[in-house]
């Protein structure tokens, strides 16, 4: 699978949810609040940030990863396999799980122009 056909099925697993919207143009994500809770890495994988009362559960059932990036671990986003990325039905609870612990937090302060 190109990174390409990758991108089009994060594009339709966003649609699925109506408060969800991509942005992004080189590394496409979404955010809510300031707060990321998913992104496509330049990798080619896509990261999901979840609950850590979900994470573990996802990280055994699918055989995945906490999210490495530039050397750091991401303790709160795992690795969607492809196989999980081409199937939205089943990985759409996880992304409506993702929109709602996000969605919970704390706003992020807004940087004020000047």
């Amino acid at each position: 699978m190109t990174n390409a056909e990758k991108i089009e099925l994060f594009n339709k697993l966003v649609a699925t949810h109506p408060n969800a919207t991509r942005k992004g143009d080189t590394i496409p994500y979404t955010s809510v609040n300031g707060h990321m809770y998913s992104y496509f890495s330049k990798d080619g994988f896509l990261a999901l940030r979840l609950p850590e009362s979900e994470r573990a559960a996802f990280l055994e059932k699918y055989n995945t990863t906490l999210v490495t990036a530039y050397g750091i671990v991401q303790k709160e986003y795992v690795t969607v396999p492809d196989s999980l990325l081409a199937e939205t039905d089943e990985l759409k609870p996880y992304f409506d799980s993702s929109y709602a612990y996000v969605s919970a937090l704390k706003p992020k302060p807004t940087k004020s122009k000047k």
